[in-house]
């Protein structure tokens, strides 16, 4: 039986692995095994993370706003803000909310009289 050199493929296959990992420190940049388990853990963390980076930017988002809104009228509050929105069916996400908050707090309390006169 003939012998089967196959070091063309296994070489441009570990190149694309390594390729990958060359920001690694230590073992997890040079070592096959250790490179595809370390990538492996990279892919899951990177998916986890960005599903976390979005709960943590709307936790954001509603501080930011629940302050402002508790600045300007004592009794007022950022769920009473929401629900109050939704009643009257003015299409502002949060997002866009915070950064009325931030930039032009004065916007922000426009908006939120006029929504508790109506």
């Amino acid at each position: 039986m003939t012998r089967i050199r196959r070091g063309y493929r296994t070489r441009r296959r570990r190149t694309k692995i390594r390729l990958f990992a060359s920001s690694f420190r230590g073992a997890h940049s040079r070592l096959t095994r250790t490179i595809i388990q370390q990538k492996i853990r990279a892919l899951v963390s990177s998916y986890r993370d960005r599903e976390r980076q979005k709960r943590t930017f709307r936790r954001l988002w509603v501080t930011r706003i629940n302050a402002v809104i508790r600045e300007n009228i004592v009794s007022y509050s950022y769920s009473r803000l929401i629900n109050n929105l939704y009643k009257r069916q003015l299409l502002l996400n949060r997002k866009i909310l915070s950064q009325i908050a931030i930039l032009n707090r004065n916007c922000l309390y426009m908006i939120s009289n006029d929504i508790i006169l109506k």
